[in-house]
């Protein structure tokens, strides 16, 4: 069906032609037997034409653009050439005027030409640099652009199309890499992190089972510290899925909401017993916000938030939790009195097993503080650290308030 097309346009076209040029020679006052006889001769006209149009496509297949458009002015002005012949040789036109309008045809025919040339030059070169710029995207070079060609709304459009592809695929493959980067960060850390409590599991697993130590109170210690490094683990373990259900989307699908009031309510009682073994009371202000609604897995942000604080102040120091409401916008403060962060660690603080200390001690999974920010930008929040070394810290997360 698709190669009957051309020939279906070639004469519609064809009869267009002839179908006005009969118009016009009746608006010419010509009779009836004269306009017969025109008709007659268009016909083999519009054969020639019919013809010339369907043996074009194929033996100007591989032609190059310009090539085309010169093809083009040559069919037409020979056209007029021939058809001045036939008008001439049946005697309508006389040969003084029709080597005179040959002369003028010539002309045309070299206007044509050099008008085909000028405007290939641009549509070439506007098809040589996408030729050249796709060649090198398909290389790896994403850096490569067209930019504004001026060389008609079609190849413009094209232009712009390709850049904004390559830009989107430039940006997609920058982001695979960073996460690529953040998954091998991840999983050293995790292994890093592993080794400890493994290493102490093995250890007295190994004391047992050699009878390095039989006695009760020996063994009820060892098992102290088994149960401590399970606890580690088990930590660290559900750290890790929480992190990769955030990355899921759960949080987008949750409905569930809870008041402030209630949330920071549960995140202190959690906390306290750390905050009372350290001597430390965990103060709390809400300052009417109480009452705003939000979701249940802020009360985890705060609870690693003042876990943090807690583990981070001296037994003289202080760990407030304060909130505040603005317009749309809830803001929960945790501040504390305790060692504070150097500056140039700021950016790092929310960083997956980022720790401080360049010996990664302490307590904890350390995936405290990247699960809250995780939690906070999945509820369309954000979270930010102010601090200052031996100055303490101030955490304050700000969420959309319903």
């Amino acid at each position: 069906m698709t190669g009957w097309r051309p020939f279906a346009l070639a004469v519609a076209v064809a009869a267009v032609g002839a179908g006005g040029t009969i118009a016009v020679g009746a608006l010419a006052g010509m009779g009836g037997a004269e306009l017969t006889h025109l008709g007659l001769l268009l016909l083999p006209a519009a054969v020639v034409t019919v013809v010339a149009a369907v043996l074009a496509g194929p033996l100007l297949a591989r032609a190059s653009f310009r090539q085309r458009l010169v093809a083009v002015a040559l069919v037409a002005a020979v056209a007029s050439l021939a058809n001045l012949g036939v008008l001439a040789a049946l005697m309508f036109v006389d040969p003084h005027d029709a080597a005179l309008m040959g002369s003028l045809l010539v002309y045309s025919l070299g206007a044509g030409v050099a008008a085909a040339l000028v405007v290939s030059r641009a549509q070439s070169s506007a098809v040589e640099r996408l030729s050249r710029t796709t060649a090198r995207l398909a290389e790896g070079d994403l850096d490569a652009r067209i930019g504004p060609l001026s060389a008609g709304p079609e190849l413009d459009a094209l232009a712009r199309t390709l850049d904004e592809m390559a830009e989107r695929v430039q940006r997609s493959m920058a982001a695979q890499r960073a996460a690529d980067r953040t998954r091998r960060d991840l999983i050293t850390a995790v292994s890093h992190d592993l080794r400890t409590p493994l290493a102490g599991l093995r250890a007295v697993a190994e004391a047992i089972e050699d009878g390095v130590v039989d006695d009760p109170p020996t063994l009820r210690r060892y098992m102290t510290d088994l149960r401590g490094q399970v606890a580690t683990l088990s930590v660290l373990v559900d750290d890790l899925f929480e992190l990769v259900q955030l990355e899921e989307g759960a949080v987008l699908a949750e409905s569930s909401r809870a008041r402030l009031e209630d949330v920071v309510g549960s995140a202190v009682d959690a906390c306290r017993a750390q905050a009372a073994a350290k001597g430390l009371v965990v103060e709390r202000r809400l300052d009417g916000a109480g009452s705003a609604s939000c979701s249940p897995r802020v009360g985890r942000v705060l609870q690693n938030l003042l876990q943090n604080a807690i583990r981070h102040t001296p037994a003289d120091g202080t760990v407030r939790i304060e909130a505040h409401r603005r317009d749309d916008t809830v803001e929960v403060v945790v501040s504390d009195t305790g060692e504070g962060v150097p500056a140039e660690a700021l950016d790092r603080v929310f960083d997956p097993f980022w720790r401080g200390d360049p010996s990664r001690s302490g307590s904890g999974s350390g995936l405290g503080l990247a699960l809250a920010k995780r939690i906070v930008e999945a509820l369309g929040g954000n979270i930010r650290v102010e601090s200052a070394p031996a100055a303490g810290s101030r955490f304050a997360v700000v969420l959309p308030a319903p």
